[in-house]
């Protein structure tokens, strides 16, 4: 007769309870008493000394070499798999029988070697039962490796030992590049939704070793993307701003734990890219830089996700330099340096192609760049309605981007109005300074237009707009006599320079007749109040100050050394100059 096994468990669990339960149903011998309890954790296990250790070597030497006369208690806590593993292999050693399968054969091959139940100690043991198990079934299909290795994450070295993690990246990485190049199933990624349930510490083993297969980089580019959007969901895969509050070091620290486990995982993934950036999109780029300065990783991950954003900007869309620009919740604006880099990068890139091209980068520039001109301006467009953003930062981006490499300004120039619009207590000097990075006369005639009639622009920018247009109907005629559209581009470029030189001239005259007029006016003002020697010591002055002005006059003359030039005629060649020439000069 049987005799019923005396079982203890902690009050604590719950799950301890119902083990121990299980445990009775199983022991046989009701006739011999227990003589032995292990401990496992919390659960105790009331068992017989001689069924153990025909089967552990483990406990046997324990038993042996123990100062205890009778041992009575042993410790086992450390068993890989814990309580529940242990109980299977307790039902090994009584010879009852349990099922093996794909989520428990890992951690029992673990415990076999724990428990030293080896065939090298008793023939058919723990150990080759698994081991059997391992090769027959559960490392013949990707499904069941990756199941296998997934319960390898809490038997760590011991798993790592044992060669469980090495085989089963194995036949993971031979079965993932077989399925890419000739799926087997429906959807043909489903193998990497597999691998997504895998820890990063598994997943960096993988990649490398279907690299090493000869797995193509859109392969690996797109098993790291699927593996980044289920574990990283709530930062790359929310962009509508509704996700992640901002990073606060204030948070709980469970919220703290987790930025710090995001943290290293993100740093892992962004080593794990492969070289080819084109395989990878440029939004998913984007917001994994996002992430990254949300969660503060270090600064080569950073570096290297703004390198692989620069190489190829040019694909890169407004939306996409917006991801990088403002937090989660969208309300305030990120440090704009990564945005400042990612440019300043592409920008040096296009110019070491250019010279490495025998090409003059300043002269030509190439289709990329002016897309990416148009892309900077739309992108300085959308954040200047932002009042944290500073003239300094505005214009810091703006100019990043060479002027010759923008055909025209009117989209610098919409980005400019909506700065201004938003901003309306800049003074005169503050705008000029907002409008320094736009050239006027690279305007549009619709923008002209525009500007001409726009009163947040200074007087300035409005006085170039309008004189332009007048010198261009003026020179209308000139190009349209060109007979060729070089000849034409030619004609407009000296047209450009020649007017450009004028307004300038203009400028310098403008200031030296209100020069004049200063001072004329400061002779009214004081011409009553001195007397005669006052006066008489007064016109030496004058005659100066009209010397220098007429000196000034003739360098902006328009006839200047021409057939009508009289900066240079003498006073003793008896020319007659009683009657005065007229002269106009114009002034806008």
């Amino acid at each position: 007769m049987d005799p019923q096994p005396q079982l203890r468990s902690s009050n604590n669990t719950t799950r301890t309870s119902l083990a121990m339960e299980r445990t009775g149903q199983w022991i046989f011998s009701q006739d011999i008493p227990t003589d032995v309890l292990v401990e496992v954790g919390e659960a105790n296990f009331s068992l017989h000394k001689f069924m153990l250790v025909a089967k552990s070597n483990y406990i046997r030497k324990l038993i042996i070499d123990s100062k205890e006369t009778d041992l009575t208690r042993i410790d086992l806590s450390d068993i890989p798999g814990g309580p529940e593993i242990f109980e299977k292999a307790a039902k090994f050693c009584y010879g009852v029988n349990f099922e093996i399968t794909v989520h428990n054969v890992a951690a029992l091959r673990c415990a076999a070697d724990f428990l030293e139940m080896t065939d090298a100690y008793c023939d058919a043991n723990l150990a080759g039962r698994t081991e059997d198990f391992l090769s027959q079934v559960a490392l013949t299909t990707l499904s069941a490796a990756v199941v296998v290795l997934k319960s390898c994450e809490d038997l760590l070295p011991l798993a790592q030992d044992l060669q469980i993690v090495s085989r089963c990246v194995e036949v993971i990485s031979l079965r993932a590049c077989n399925e890419a190049n000739f799926p087997s199933r429906s959807p043909p990624n489903w193998w990497m939704e597999e691998l997504s349930i895998l820890d990063i510490e598994f997943v960096s083993q993988i990649i490398p070793a279907m690299k090493k297969r000869g797995a193509k980089p859109m392969v690996l580019a797109s098993a790291l993307v699927t593996y980044t959007e289920r574990n990283l969901r709530d930062l790359v895969r929310d962009h509508s701003g509704s996700g992640s509050k901002s990073f606060d070091p204030d948070f709980p620290d469970h919220e703290l734990e987790l930025r710090a486990h995001q943290r290293e995982l993100l740093q892992s993934i962004v080593s794990l890219l492969p070289a080819e950036n084109a395989a990878f999109p440029v939004h998913f780029l984007c917001c994994l830089l996002r992430s990254a300065i949300f969660l503060k990783t270090s600064i080569a991950c950073k570096n290297e996700l703004e390198k692989r954003i620069s190489a190829i900007l040019e694909h890169v869309m407004v939306d996409d330099l917006l991801v990088l620009s403002f937090t989660y919740d969208g309300e305030r604006l990120f440090d704009l340096e990564s945005v400042r880099r990612i440019i300043s990068g592409f920008v040096d890139k296009e110019k070491n192609m250019g010279v490495f091209n025998g090409g003059n980068f300043r002269e030509s520039y190439s289709t990329a760049t002016q897309k990416v001109a148009k892309t900077v301006d739309a992108y300085l467009g959308e954040i200047a309605t932002h009042a944290e953003l500073t003239i300094s930062k505005f214009n810091g981006i703006a100019v990043l981007v060479p002027k010759t490499a923008r055909k025209v300004d009117d989209d610098l120039y919409r980005a400019i109005d909506i700065y201004l619009k938003a901003h309306p207590n800049l003074d005169e000097i503050e705008r000029e300074k907002v409008c320094s990075v736009m050239d006027p006369l690279k305007l549009s005639y619709e923008a002209r237009l525009h500007a001409s009639q726009n009163k947040r622009l200074p007087v300035q920018i409005v006085l170039h707009a309008l004189y332009y247009d007048q010198l261009q109907l003026r020179s209308g005629t000139t190009t349209e006599n060109c007979t060729t559209p070089m000849a034409a581009a030619a004609a407009t470029k000296s047209q450009l320079q020649t007017d450009v030189s004028l307004v300038r001239e203009n400028e310098a005259l403008r200031a030296e007749l209100m020069k004049m007029k200063l001072y004329i006016t400061d002779i009214k003002k004081t011409g009553g109040s001195q007397g005669s020697s006052g006066k008489a010591g007064g016109s030496g002055k004058r005659g100066t100050f009209f010397s220098s002005m007429s000196k000034t006059l003739g360098k902006l003359n328009p006839f200047r050394h021409g057939s009508k030039d009289t900066l240079n005629i003498d006073d003793s060649a008896g020319i007659d100059i009683t009657k005065p020439r007229r002269r106009r000069f114009s002034i806008s």
